[in-house]
């Protein structure tokens, strides 16, 4: 292949005299032999050059007679590299690069390449017209003259595709259009050549759906002046805390490769490409290859897919009407089924106006309703179905009045639209024992009658019971799911204050009401004998009765220790409040979120600060709590008599469960290191640790493994797994970028999580913490006006998003109380179908 040198002089001229002097050049491969005389392109006719011009204005701007789209199966692409200084070396190995992709591979992903350094051609109709794709391998600063630039315009408006390498980000400065084209400018120079981590979190682009999802690589890195993510669709990011990434960084997300559709056409940029080398780079040159597969119509991509303005969340329960819950109760969990109706429940906290009892001698201490409203998406309608007499309604105070009891979650069954099995986690107010602050917790099966959108009360199939105490608050967990195998997972919290040890382990064993433990979770959920504080898995039987499964962390029979210390139901321990679990169906991975306990800064005595959770969960285990969070940090054990001096640190790996209120093991599983964990201080904090593996837990030492994320004021509130359905007709659901992707967020919308994350197959479920995240404030939008208060998100059958929003009160539900509904309006992956360059396209 050859290339022409560059020697033209350029000056702003008229565009009449640019359109007829493109002749004058030295040589090209554009049509041209190599020999010196030879002119590479056709000198046009008069008639031909005006037409070529159409109607100009005072910039200088040309519309070319370009086919739509440019190009054909004879697919080619036109490498371009002027520069104002001299040209980096980079242009040989790119243009070699480019060429050799083009040769190899499946024959229906070939192209010809052809290459120069003359602007002319962006004003020749005839040879512009020829290409599928333009590649711009320029160096900085201005190389295309008005008249060009409108050529170049006029392509992309034709339907044709731009890959910018690296340096291309910094041509053309001056043109709010080529800013566009590109999609961000450098905030100044490149970094030296440093090894890097880019995360790739587009499975599905050609360009990086073969890449590995940690890609470490040496390159010359740019930070962007204006962070072009939710603007342009991200592909593939670049990890700041890998390298140095200088003044002006980007932070967390830091995009380096991205693409969308673009003024009728296709863009692909990439930040990548900054030196000689990364063209040799196999994985790099599989990069270029897909992203000229899409520019070149060779393949499709949806290139919109995290594009903000292609997503709109609009509220579809209305405020309810005064004195009445007819559109809501206290959010607390949704579910949806498989023809559209939305499931949400409240919780049982009253209407703001209404008096809560919090006596314990009055009968009807704490009563609530929780209810059961259903949602149809084809009337637009809200249904009251049913409430059920819940313990649930103490309004707010300190641990020892509030209460989150009530009724927490809620599932249908796999058979809901036949059967019409609706299952509920509640506390009935029956059951309270109001002398000993005490309550059971159960979850029962309810028929419900699909024609009038009401729940048969009288139906109920009491499957599982508990005791669990009720003298102080919080966290009562309540979520429930379903496997692949038709297994329930009820997730139950245990309900223990941490206000007794200052906010770390909770594991102080004094403080009781009439001999029950209300501040020691190893009476809860560090006890195998207990069902508080788990994750529970149990196959439900159709006479409302229910089988263990095998492959639970106990079998229930075991002879340790004496034999009688363990249940059987336990498939996960060491949770404090899972309130939000789910299940992804294609791999059966479990996935939850639980809240820490309340200490605000790590301590050298008692450990780390309050660690909010989220665990990938593959199989059965414990994961920590009250000994352990996060990555395996442990807690210090407390003496007796005196519970505030502290003891040795719990052992990770050994843990001993030597708590006077522990009925269960002393011997305990092996602690399992959970997914994402932050606290106030930020995301995946990690610290230094001795010889026996014990953090410092010293500020000034922390290192932040998932800086994406921070805390404060913190609730976790896991989300869904999202498959997409390539044989759904819906036109709203969320496009299959999303496929595989895991949401995870908090209660809150400050600085607290609310993202789609990435995880490694690899590491998953054993401690390993996402590859990837991004940010899905702008399409979840936050603020006062938006879903400010998190409380549970479910994907429907048409692949589009609910999202309850708690409301901006405690207890109670208010004028901001809501169910939302978000969806895609982005449309297909481009180009269309019938655009695409072969029949027999790459895939």
């Amino acid at each position: 292949m050859q290339r022409a040198p560059h020697h033209r002089s350029r000056s702003r001229s008229g565009v009449l005299a640019a359109a007829l002097g493109v002749g004058a050049l030295t040589a090209s491969l554009l049509g041209g032999s190599s020999t010196a005389s030879a002119r590479p392109y056709p000198e046009p006719s008069p008639t031909e050059a005006i037409g070529a011009i159409g109607a100009t204005g005072a910039t200088g701007a040309t519309t070319l007679s370009l086919p739509s789209p440019p190009g054909g199966q004879n697919v080619r692409v036109l490498v371009f590299h002027a520069s104002t200084t001299e040209e980096s070396p980079t242009v040989d190995a790119g243009i070699a690069a480019i060429e050799t992709i083009g040769q190899t591979g499946p024959a229906a992903g070939r192209f010809k390449t052809e290459a120069t350094d003359d602007a002319a051609v962006f004003t020749n109709a005839t040879k512009l017209g020829k290409y599928n794709a333009v590649v711009f391998l320029t160096g900085g600063g201005d190389v295309l003259d008005p008249a060009q630039e409108a050529g170049l315009e006029s392509f992309l408006e034709a339907g044709g595709g731009f890959l910018g390498v690296h340096d291309a980000a910094r041509t053309e400065p001056y043109s709010d259009w080529f800013t566009g084209l590109i999609g961000a400018r450098p905030a100044g120079a490149a970094s030296a050549v440093q090894r890097a981590v880019v995360e790739v979190g587009d499975r599905q682009h050609p360009a990086t759906k073969s890449l590995p999802l940690e890609w470490k690589r040496p390159d010359k890195w740019f930070n962007w002046a204006v962070n072009p993510s939710g603007s342009v669709h991200t592909v593939a990011r670049v990890q700041e805390s890998s390298y140095a990434p200088g003044t002006g960084a980007n932070g967390a997300d830091h995009p380096v490769s991205w693409c969308r559709d673009y003024d009728g056409g296709r863009s692909f940029y990439t930040g990548m490409g900054g030196t000689v080398d990364s063209f040799a780079e196999t994985d790099f040159r599989d990069h270029l290859r897909g992203a000229l597969s899409w520019t070149t119509r060779l393949s499709r991509a949806d290139c919109k897919a995290t594009i903000n303005a292609n997503y709109t969340a609009q509220r579809v329960t209305q405020p309810n009407q005064p004195g009445q819950n007819d559109q809501i109760g206290e959010p607390h969990g949704l579910v949806t089924a498989p023809d559209g109706r939305v499931f949400s429940i409240g919780r049982g906290g009253a209407d703001s106006s209404k008096p809560v009892v919090t006596d314990w001698n009055n009968p009807d201490m704490g009563k609530g309703q929780g209810e059961i409203h259903v949602y149809d998406p084809k009337t637009k309608k809200v249904t009251l179905a049913g409430a059920l007499t819940v313990f649930g309604n103490k309004g707010g105070g300190d641990e020892l009045i509030k209460v989150e009891e009530g009724l927490l979650g809620i599932e249908l069954d796999p058979g809901f639209a036949t059967n019409g099995w609706v299952y509920l986690h509640y506390t009935p107010h029956s059951q309270i024992n109001r002398d000993t602050h005490m309550a059971k917790r159960y979850v029962s099966r309810f028929t419900f009658d699909q024609a009038s959108n009401k729940l048969d009360l009288a139906s109920e199939k009491v499957l599982l019971k508990w005791p669990v105490q009720i003298h102080s608050c919080c966290h009562a967990g309540g979520g429930l799911a379903w496997d692949s195998k038709g297994n329930l997972y009820i997730a139950t919290g245990d309900n223990n204050s941490s206000g007794f040890s200052g906010g770390y382990s909770g594991n102080n064993p004094e403080p009781n009401f009439k001999g029950v433990s209300f501040a020691d979770a190893r009476r809860t959920a560090g006890n195998t004998n207990n069902l508080n504080g788990k994750i529970l898995r149990i196959h439900p039987e159709a006479d409302g009765t229910y089988t263990l499964p095998e492959g639970n962390l106990f079998t229930g029979k075991e002879q340790d220790e004496g034999g009688g210390k363990t249940r059987g139901e336990i498939y996960v321990m060491g949770v404090r409040n899972p309130a939000r679990i789910s299940i992804d169906k294609a791999t059966d991975t479990l996935y939850a979120g639980w809240v820490g306990p309340d200490a605000g800064a790590p301590s050298t005595t008692w450990g780390p600060a309050k660690y909010d959770t989220f665990a990938a969960i593959t199989k059965p285990g414990n994961h920590g709590w009250p000994y352990c969070m996060g990555n395996n940090q442990p807690y210090r054990d407390r003496n007796l008599p005196d519970p505030s001096k502290p003891l040795g640190w719990y052992d990770c790996a050994k843990p001993k469960n030597e708590s006077p209120n522990n009925d269960g093991l002393v011997n305990l599983p092996p602690v399992t290191a959970n997914t994402i964990w932050y606290s106030p201080q930020g995301g995946g904090v990690d610290y230094p640790r001795d010889a026996n593996g014990v953090p410092s837990y010293k500020t000034e030492e922390q290192k932040l493994l998932m800086p994406w994320l921070k805390g404060g004021s913190q609730a976790t509130m896991n989300g869904p797994v999202y498959r997409y359905d390539a044989a759904s007709t819906s036109t709203e659901k969320w496009p299959a970028y999303w496929d595989g992707k895991w949401f995870v967020g908090d209660f809150y919308d400050g600085d607290q999580p609310r993202h789609a994350v990435l995880t490694d197959p690899r590491t998953v479920g054993k401690g390993g913490i996402p590859a990837h995240a991004e940010t899905l404030k702008k399409i979840i939008p936050v603020g006062a006006n938006g879903i400010r208060n998190l409380m549970d998100w479910k994907f429907a059958a048409d692949g589009s998003l609910y999202v309850q929003d708690y409301g901006r009160g405690f207890f109670t539900s208010d004028a901001k109380s809501a169910l939302w509904r978000v969806t895609y309006k982005g449309g297909e992956p481009t180009p269309s179908a019938d655009n695409l360059a072969r029949k027999a396209a790459v895939r």
